[in-house]
């Protein structure tokens, strides 16, 4: 070999040395790289690690389920928001309040609390895409309780909700007959003589069957008086319906949406243009829009406008979230926030219109029949207590109209002003008619099927009118149970159809004590506690989480990154400091009210046939309170729980989801021996374990044998096992041994 061999191979040699460093410099950044993508991170991420991050998860996102169209989307949000108190408390309330002046308090309320927080939910159940366990948890740990207050809430809500579908079911399947059941009242028969049945005489026919035929109820809450099996038959017709939507998720309740969020429309259009042809139907709508501008300043009426905002748009419940959590990540959340708020809000103005309407028709029926009555009482007086000469003598007693009836009346009152009361005659007014405020089951089942009764073709329109509230209640009902089932299949991974059979076996079983004879004090109890203080606190604490824990300007700037545009200014203020001090005013207020007003029921009483105000006894006292501390309770134990750290913060407690820097990533908590191994394997195989590419460097040394020096430092960014000399620590040696 010539003598300059060796000087011409040491050159190759230092260019190899050079080429090595350079690989392991570059190694270094691909291998980090890799590392910070896999579920082993610690540590702050820098923006770009973050995005990849965010890359690397969408595997994960693709295989969350997805709404097919967005007005299948649109359908599902308003099917939920738009449900039974659109059509039986919103006319109630604007009757109470004022008439038409009770849409301004509304309408402002709705843009000040309503909007701002129905954007808030569908913001960040889009965001984060999970459930309301995973996004409260995600937000703030410590707060992570709010997620399952609303699983809590929900299901208290889903028992008693069901029952109403339950008893819709059954005056629907009593609707294929004509007359109506309920169109008057039945003969009881015995040996000798055949008469009316005094409890309804007493009353009336709609509320005698309501009372006695549907419900078979008992005169208090203590006597329980056994099962109802027509109720139970309907309740487990509901709850098998509810369960066969729901059991596929939103691709088998999301078809359902297209029938049960769009009939209920169709329905109360014609029922306005068929009440709208009746006789008194103007009546009642000039009646209910009639302002009332001195009630505005009640401060009763804002406070009543702010809870029916409140529940209307169903906030606090989850669905909300769970629905919006199966959104594509750049979906206009804020479009959907204004269209689904003023679609409920025109939804309960159209159904005021249909109530109103049909009430004014009723209301006229009544006061002819009043007229009628009161006529042949006069009759009957004239020449002994009334004088003949006081009748107008235009007046026709054979056709007695209500303006006729009203001038006798008048001139009668003005001569025997003292004896007036005596005499027995009635005021036979059409406004005090339309003034007796109804709401709830009084109005659906006794008000409303009594005007019916009157209706052409009252069979059709019976048929129609149950069925359009079985599916409002079926759309609220699916939002509810979505916000049950979303968040524990994310958070536990449990297979949805096991979990919706057995969330759906478990509440018909609760829910038998809805179906006994005193049930119906049971849904109005769960009605008034269950649901309203804890629905507040839950809903305050939402909007402290987003805009003082997790950071408003934080959150607008995922907004900004999700939405491609930053939202207006004016839901920084209404997050950070309106909606707070208004929705702790409101929850402030209805602990006052519940103080003030002790709990109590009201029941029905057969012998009087008619209903009377009790207490409740003191295990209904003791059920009361339990309601609502049980809804709660979830708050205040996981945040216990995080600030002793029982459950670790960067776990999201039970999940086997870990919520780190604003993104989603593996637990691996609870990886096993084998993964470990096939991770060492997929190193020697120049390998991460993210399975990212990532080239070997010829300069890897197994952590075997003496170590290179003490100055050495180590770094594990390549994976277990290995370690990789920092370059500018490594000590003078040998070229051989490099």
């Amino acid at each position: 070999m010539p003598k300059n061999s060796k000087a011409i191979r040491r050159e190759i040699d230092d260019d190899d040395v050079t080429e090595s460093v350079k690989d392991l410099l570059s190694n270094e950044d691909t291998c980090d790289d890799s590392f910070k993508k896999s579920s082993l991170m610690v540590g702050d991420v820098p923006q770009n690690e973050e995005r990849d991050a965010e890359e690397g998860s969408e595997e994960e996102e693709e295989e969350r389920p997805a709404w097919g169209s967005k007005l299948q989307y649109i359908l599902a949000q308003v099917g939920f928001s738009v449900g039974l108190g659109n059509v039986w408390r919103f006319p109630y309330l604007c009757q109470k309040n004022g008439g038409g002046a009770y849409l301004v308090p509304y309408l402002i309320l709705l843009v000040v609390i309503g909007i701002p927080l129905f954007f808030l939910e569908l913001a960040a159940g889009q965001r984060i895409r999970r459930g309301s366990i995973g996004v409260w948890n995600y937000i703030s740990p410590r707060l992570g309780g709010i997620g399952f207050a609303s699983c809590l809430v929900c299901f208290f809500v889903a028992l008693y909700y069901n029952v109403i579908i339950g008893w819709s079911l059954f005056y629907f399947s009593q609707s294929f007959q004509q007359p109506l059941p309920w169109h008057e009242c039945p003969l009881v028969k015995n040996k000798t003589t055949t008469y009316v049945e005094p409890e309804c005489e007493k009353s009336s026919a709609t509320t005698f069957y309501w009372y006695r035929v549907a419900l078979d109820i008992s005169d208090s809450i203590s006597e329980s008086g056994g099962l109802n099996w027509k109720m139970t038959l309907c309740l487990l017709i509901a709850w098998a319906m509810v369960c066969l939507a729901m059991i596929k998720g939103i691709q088998s309740s999301g078809k359902v949406m297209y029938f049960s969020s769009l009939f209920p429309y169709v329905v109360l259009i014609c029922f306005l243009v068929r009440a709208l042809l009746l006789k008194g139907s103007v009546d009642g709508i000039v009646h209910m829009f009639t302002p009332k501008l001195e009630i505005m300043l009640e401060s009763k009426v804002w406070r009543e406008a702010a809870t029916q905002v409140f529940f209307a748009l169903g906030l606090g419940f989850g669905g909300v979230i769970a629905f919006s959590s199966y959104n594509k990540r750049d979906n206009n959340c804020h479009f959907d926030a204004v269209l689904v708020s003023f679609i409920n809000f025109f939804t309960s103005v159209l159904a005021t219109l249909v109530v109103f309407a049909v009430l004014g028709f009723k209301a006229n029926i009544m006061i002819a029949k009043c007229v009628e009555t009161n006529t042949k009482k006069i009759i009957d007086l004239l020449g002994k207590e009334i004088n003949p000469s006081l009748i107008p003598h235009h007046i026709n007693f054979s056709h007695v109209s209500p303006e006729d009836y009203q001038q006798m009346t008048n001139i009668i009152r003005g001569v025997v002003e003292d004896d007036y009361p005596r005499l027995g005659l009635e005021n036979c007014d059409i406004k005090e008619e339309l003034n007796k405020a109804v709401q709830g089951t009084g109005l659906a089942f006794i008000a409303f099927t009594e005007a019916m009764t009157h209706f052409p073709a009252s069979p059709f329109w019976s048929v129609m009118f149950f069925l359009m509230l079985v599916n409002l209640g079926l759309g609220s009902m699916f939002g509810t149970i979505q916000g049950i089932l979303t968040p524990i299949v994310d958070t536990f991974k449990v297979r949805k159809e096991y979990l919706t059979v057995g969330c759906c076996v478990l509440a018909f079983s609760i829910g038998l004590i809805f179906v006994q004879r005193s049930g119906n004090y049971f849904v109005a109890m769960f009605d008034d506690y269950s649901a309203t203080l804890p629905l507040l606190i839950v809903v305050l604490l939402e909007n402290i989480a987003v805009a003082w824990v997790y950071g408003t300007e934080k959150f607008f700037e995922d907004l900004k990154d999700m939405l491609g545009f930053s939202p207006y200014r004016f839901y920084y203020y209404m997050w950070k400091f309106v909606t707070p001090i208004l929705l702790l005013g409101l929850l402030v207020t209805s602990i006052i009210q519940l103080v003030l007003s002790p709990p109590s029921y009201s029941a029905w009483n057969q012998q009087l046939a008619q209903e009377q105000s009790l207490s409740y006894p003191p295990w209904g006292l003791a059920v009361c309170i339990s309601l609502v501390v049980i809804a709660i309770l979830p708050v205040p134990v996981v945040f216990i729980l995080r600030c002793l750290n029982i459950i670790d913060e960067n776990a999201g407690g039970l999940s086997t989801i870990s919520y780190k820097k604003g993104r989603i990533i593996k637990d691996t908590t609870s990886r096993t021996r084998e993964e470990d191994e096939d991770d060492d394997a997929s190193l020697l195989q120049a390998k991460t374990p993210s399975e990212a590419p990532s080239p070997m460097p010829a300069n890897y040394h197994k952590k075997s044998g003496p170590p290179l020096g003490k100055d050495i430092t180590l770094n594990g960014s390549c994976g277990t096992g290995y370690v990789m000399p920092n370059i500018t620590d490594i000590p003078d040696m040998p070229e051989s041994d490099l």
